[in-house]
């Protein structure tokens, strides 16, 4: 008898499906990354510091007339950036953490980074993952075994390394059986430090022309520098101090 996972991931014993029904995915696919080439051919100037300093005056008038309207607005531009993987959300961080502030900056980029990886999973999950996992499965079989067991660790460890490009980890994810709601949850989380790092860097310029003009170079000061280490090295101590603590348990319970 052939299972799935419950999002719909078939098991190492499922019988794949006949190629011929993944027919209509790959139009829409192909009709998905053709609208996100030509939206950034054609808007992708937006999404930079220098278009966003020529702008500085327009943006804060804007916020000034549009007070609730703005959050809105900037949640789901950055929303689709990430959730379709253009480039920019870098950009927009920065922009956003200047325009809002620290902890207003914090609650949009946080929530808004984390609904745009949750749509870019689930579009990478919809598109390629049943043929991934058919196609592989033999080869998947101690991947997905796994995952199911230490999911959530390993993605909160990916989510904790700047070095790991954000829109990698969405797509990779997505041919997993790792669970919606798990995904969801722990992105959250796990983005969290590297964002309140960034948010911070971008908070302290006082307009975003000087912003552009030093340029992503501009923030990368040793606190911050320090920073992104220890959240690289945050991880490895988390998986050491569960280790030691299911070992004595074990020896606990022995």
């Amino acid at each position: 008898m052939s299972t799935e996972f419950e999002d719909g991931t078939p098991s190492a014993d499922a019988a794949p499906k006949k190629s011929g029904t993944n027919a209509p995915k790959i139009v829409l696919l192909l009709a998905v990354v053709a609208a996100a080439f030509f939206a950034y051919r054609d808007y992708g100037d937006v999404l930079s510091l220098d278009y966003l300093a020529s702008k500085e005056a327009e943006l804060r008038q804007y916020r000034q007339d549009n007070p609730v309207l703005v959050y809105g607005v900037a949640m789901a531009i950055y929303v689709l950036v990430t959730g379709l993987s253009l480039p920019g959300a870098s950009v927009l961080t920065l922009a956003y953490a200047w325009y809002f502030g620290f902890a207003r900056g914090m609650i949009v980029v946080s929530f808004a980074s984390t609904a745009g990886a949750t749509m870019a999973f689930m579009l990478s999950r919809y598109f390629l993952q049943e043929t991934i996992q058919s196609r592989f499965k033999d080869k998947l079989v101690s991947f997905n075994e796994a995952l199911q067991r230490e999911g959530a660790f390993y993605l909160f460890t990916l989510r904790l390394i700047p070095a790991v490009p954000f829109f990698v980890i969405n797509v990779v994810m997505g041919l997993t059986p790792l669970k919606t709601r798990t995904f969801w949850w722990v992105s959250q989380v796990g983005m969290l430090p590297g964002t309140a790092v960034y948010v911070y860097a971008g908070s302290q310029f006082p307009d975003l022309t000087t912003l552009a003009e030093k340029g992503g170079s501009g923030i990368l000061t040793p606190e911050l520098i320090g920073a992104f280490v220890l959240l690289g090295l945050f991880p490895i101590v988390v998986k050491k101090v569960i280790g030691n603590w299911k070992a004595s348990r074990t020896a606990t319970a022995n």
